[in-house]
């Protein structure tokens, strides 16, 4: 009921760029439906931001499959044509197929309409209906709305792209972005409705994806990595230069449609990054039966049969990718780029919950008082720029401390940073917290490794030392320790070559403050050798491969860890020792139901993302893993709230917190989902 509706919402509003202008040439007669409960789950609306015509195949799949396959509202904006060399044709034919960029554009543009109608309706042939609208940067958009799912949308900015994975080209989004070019010029796909060429400047390409999000109003926006890093040999970018700088501009119109916008006109959003190119370097992290689901689509966008189902001279499909459908491996696997924190909801000294979790590039906060109070919140702290991904520690004197990184712009390339950044309750159960403070970055400039630093891992230790700990650019380990006296020491290195991920840190039962990060083969672990000491140095786990998201707790004298079977999705665990250096024991399959990402463990309580995009749980050894109904963005957290009993948390694709709990025992179960505070749906 509840996605009925928000389909019937979507489609009453979806069609306009500008201002509050209604196109008139497209009706929607959606059907009427009863209203949904005030409490009930609102699916959300998503809207994803790629360069390129099948970025989003390649590096948002399964997410975008499952949300499509849930009936949620979707929208995806293209920046660029996607022109390339203009050339359509497999690699053997190639060399005797005359270029032509409008043409090839179009092909993609159809292949691309036919992936999302075959993973709408089962029928790629499925109708469109292809408007032209005025873009709230003077130019001009396509937009295409599935007639038989209208909660289906694609926007197409048409705007020129690189041409080129590394190598200079002026005439693009990075050129634009760096000031080497005034303005950007529009590559209009032949048979697209669009006949007016238009160029844009920079501030113009932000405000035409920002009148884009005042009209959809999204709840979740999912994004490519603005900050891939580079490669340690060749120093060159891990990934297309369109691909991060277009996901640049896409943060820079998400400040500004957070600033520009009243809150009370549009809803809270939540942003999901995703790694593009190198996730090729990366284990795969879907099982055989998400692969193929994923592979099939592309084969869909590839057009590998040839007919000419479309009815257009340009072809029907992407031929370029017809050899290689999968590409670099990238249809075995995806991840999350930053936001894979499970340590975002934390219980205090009186059993009440606070939650953590970064909406309209704030953080926001929900605060439950007690076992059984009432929920507050979302309150937003002030401070904006925060990135996706907030981690937390409970300080000696029992206060909260949240880490996160803040990206600030300027009018120079250099000035877009990263640092990493926190703030502290200003007392235990307070309802207020500190000022922002900067601990900055280890990276000297973004010119130099772009601003690639993980977000941050915190942990205290036996002797109350708190301790915050990046991946830097360079894939090493960098870490602040701080003093006695409240200050920060300098960011120091420890060592450690091709690390991938984010950190994650726990302390022992002897106090002894334990880091680990995954490489594409194994995992690096250090020990203190006594609480109050430096890091000892990097030492191999012996663990195999991960699938990079890891999760680490105190337990059993140790800290247990959590990760990925690569090629399967099941949970695996395994634990390190400290004494005498470190020891590992393990890894032990827990099973599970396939899916990606971060687990959370608390208690008795595993969860995390299942196959379907739906929340998996373990509640005890022996019992079956269960599928939870709610789909959710970022990763789930979980915190021990009394003697037996562990609440678990998501956010879902509303950007609204929803907040469970199991008591341990021979029946344990999840208790009914509840959603705190008001529904976020579109104003």
């Amino acid at each position: 009921m509840a996605v009925a509706l928000a389909a019937a919402t979507a489609a009453t509003c979806m069609l306009v760029l500008r201002g509050n202008e209604a196109l008139s040439g497209i009706e929607h007669r959606p059907a009427a439906v009863p209203a949904a409960r005030a409490d009930a789950p609102d699916p959300g609306r998503v809207l994803q931001i790629v360069a390129h015509p099948d970025d989003d195949l390649y590096f948002m799949n399964p997410d975008l499959r499952y949300s499509i396959a849930a009936g949620h509202p979707v929208t995806t904006v293209y920046l660029t044509a996607g022109e390339a060399d203009g050339i359509n044709a497999t690699e053997g034919k190639q060399a005797t197929t005359a270029p032509n960029k409008p043409a090839y554009a179009e092909a993609r543009q159809n292949g691309i309409r036919a992936a999302y109608a075959k993973m709408a309706t089962g029928d790629r042939g499925s109708a469109w209906k292809r408007t032209v609208v005025p873009t709230k940067g003077g130019g001009h958009a396509e937009v295409d709305v599935l007639v038989a799912k209208p909660e289906v949308n694609l926007v197409w900015l048409q705007m020129r792209e690189a041409g080129t994975v590394y190598d200079s080209a002026p005439d693009s989004l990075h050129g634009l972005w760096d000031g080497k070019v005034a303005r950007l010029d529009s590559v209009l796909a032949s048979g697209t409705p669009v006949k007016q060429r238009f160029s844009y400047s920079k501030e113009q390409v932000v405000q035409t994806i920002t009148g884009v999000l005042e009209q959809y109003k999204p709840t979740t926006v999912r994004a490519q990595d603005p900050t891939p890093g580079r490669f340690p040999d060749t120093k060159r970018y891990t990934d297309h230069q369109d691909h991060f700088y277009g996901a640049r501009f896409a943060q820079a119109a998400l400040a500004a449609y957070a600033k520009d916008v009243d809150a009370k006109q549009r809803p809270h959003f939540a942003v999901q990054n995703y790694v593009g190119y190198f996730n090729g370097s990366l284990p795969s992290a879907l099982d055989p039966d998400e692969a193929k689901e994923k592979l099939d689509i592309l084969d869909t966008y590839a057009w590998l049969d040839k007919q000419n189902h479309c009815g257009s001279n340009a072809g029907c499909g992407d031929l370029k990718v017809a050899d290689h459908p999968a590409g670099n491996g990238w249809t075995s696997t995806v991840n999350y780029a930053r936001g894979t924190s499970t340590s975002w909801l934390v219980s205090d000294q009186e059993h009440g919950l606070w939650a953590f979790k970064v909406l309209d590039g704030q953080v926001a906060v929900w605060h439950r008082s007690g076992p059984i109070g009432a929920w507050t919140g979302p309150r937003l702290l002030p401070g904006t720029g925060m990135d996706p991904g907030v981690s937390t520690v409970t300080l000696p004197d029992g206060r909260i401390a949240a880490f996160g990184t803040r990206t600030s712009f300027g009018a120079r390339p250099a000035d877009y940073r990263r640092e990493v950044v926190y703030a502290v309750q200003k007392g235990p159960g307070a309802q207020e917290f500190g000022d922002w403070q900067s601990l900055g970055t280890p990276e000297t400039a973004d010119e130099n490794w772009t601003s690639d630093i993980s977000a941050p891992a915190v942990s205290v230790d036996g002797t109350g030392q708190l301790a915050a700990y990046v991946r830097d650019g360079a894939g090493t380990l960098r870490g602040r320790v701080q003093a006695a006296n409240g200050g920060w020491g300098p960011w120091a290195q420890y060592g450690g070559t091709g690390l991938h991920g984010t950190p994650a840190t726990a302390t022992d039962a002897a106090g002894r403050r334990m880091v680990f990060v995954a490489t594409t083969k194994s995992v690096l672990g250090w020990v203190q050798p006594k609480p109050g000491a430096p890091l000892g140095p990097a030492t191999a786990t012996g663990l195999p491969d991960t699938t990079l998201p890891l999760t680490a707790e105190a337990r059993e004298g140790g800290v247990r860890l959590w990760f990925r079977k690569p090629g399967s999705g099941n949970v695996r665990t395994a634990l390190v020792t400290g004494d005498g250096g470190l020891k590992t024991s393990g890894p032990t399959d827990l099973g599970g139901l396939q899916g990606f990402g971060s687990v959370t463990a608390s208690g008795h309580v595993l969860a995390g993302r299942s196959a379907g995009g739906r929340l998996g749980s373990d509640l005890g050894a022996g019992r079956p893993w269960e599928r939870s109904p709610l789909m959710f963005v970022g990763d789930p957290s979980s915190a021990v709230t009394g003697k037996d009993t562990v609440s678990l948390a998501v956010v879902g694709l509303d950007a609204r917190l929803y907040v469970t709990s199991s008591a341990d025992g021979s029946h344990a179960y999840l208790a009914p989902w509840l959603p705190v505070g008001p529904r976020n749906a579109t104003p």
